[in-house]
């Protein structure tokens, strides 16, 4: 059974900037949850309260029911992995050493046969066995990114988060990531939240999909509530058709800044469309 991730009125500033306030979440389901939303509207801030990394300045996060503010680091990094956006360490250091670090919470500074099993499966899924005996700092961005997500995965976390785990990758890589994580997610029963910013890939792999707006949540659900002509307008100012690619609502954007305000909604009827999404289903 996943962890329960409950945050009960739930509010942020930075100075006397309010990034949100009131935030009622519950995120109880095992699945691949995409935190979607224009930049500066608070996804990595969420993620930063799950994490302890930031103090809230209302409400709290609890998990199964134990505020993390009431837990020590160890702790929650026993339950909870997070994988920045993009990794600034550069050290002189194997990439198998490099995923060995995510084995910290639950062995220290030992490291034991199933520690090293662990590890070497967590590079396998993301196909980086390759590089196992690379140092670190001399792989590319991209590389660099899939370590890290190894990283995350060999602390065998109940909840695993990601901060655009796809920017720095190819187009089969973003794809390949994507499926393999809501895959992960299903097969172990945990949770794994991942911000993103490419609305069709989210909208083609998530389980659940969670939409962040002017220091609210303007949708929270399936796809097919979420990936509408209506919020993708109201909340990212451009106007989009919606048509069903593959069962799943893609999105086709118009590219206008100010578009009309009677921009329409709904799923269409599928038709072809430049650009499909392929790759890994």
């Amino acid at each position: 059974m996943s962890v329960e991730i409950r945050a009960e009125g739930l509010g942020v500033r930075y100075g006397d900037v309010r990034v949100w306030e009131g935030i009622d979440l519950v995120i109880d389901e095992p699945g691949l949850v995409a935190i979607l939303g224009p930049n500066g509207v608070g996804k990595s801030t969420f993620m930063y309260t799950i994490n302890k990394l930031l103090v809230p300045t209302e409400g709290r996060v609890t998990l199964d029911g134990r505020d993390v503010q009431e837990m020590d680091y160890r702790e929650i990094a026993r339950l909870v992995a997070y994988v920045p956006q993009a990794s600034n360490e550069a050290f002189s250091m194997t990439v198998m050493d490099t995923v060995l670090m995510g084995r910290y919470p639950h062995s220290g500074y030992s490291t034991t046969d199933e520690d090293l099993r662990i590890a070497a499966d967590c590079m396998r899924m993301i196909g980086i066995t390759d590089l196992a005996m690379r140092d670190f700092d001399e792989l590319s961005a991209g590389q660099h990114q899939r370590v890290m997500i190894a990283r995350g995965m060999a602390q065998e976390p109940q909840v695993l988060m990601l901060d655009e785990p796809t920017s720095n990758l190819d187009i089969y890589h973003q794809l390949h990531v994507m499926k393999m994580l809501r895959d992960i997610a299903r097969e172990r029963g945990i949770v794994i939240l991942v911000i993103c910013h490419d609305l069709n890939a989210a909208s083609r792999y998530a389980d659940r999909l969670i939409l962040f707006s002017d220091g609210a949540i303007r949708a929270d659900g399936a796809a097919e509530e979420v990936m509408t002509s209506e919020n993708i307008l109201d909340v990212y100012r451009v106007r989009a058709d919606i048509v069903a690619v593959d069962g799943r609502p893609y999105a086709i954007f118009h590219g206008k800044e100010d578009p009309p305000a009677d921009a329409s909604d709904g799923v269409k009827a599928e038709e072809p469309v430049a650009g499909p999404m392929e790759g890994p289903r």
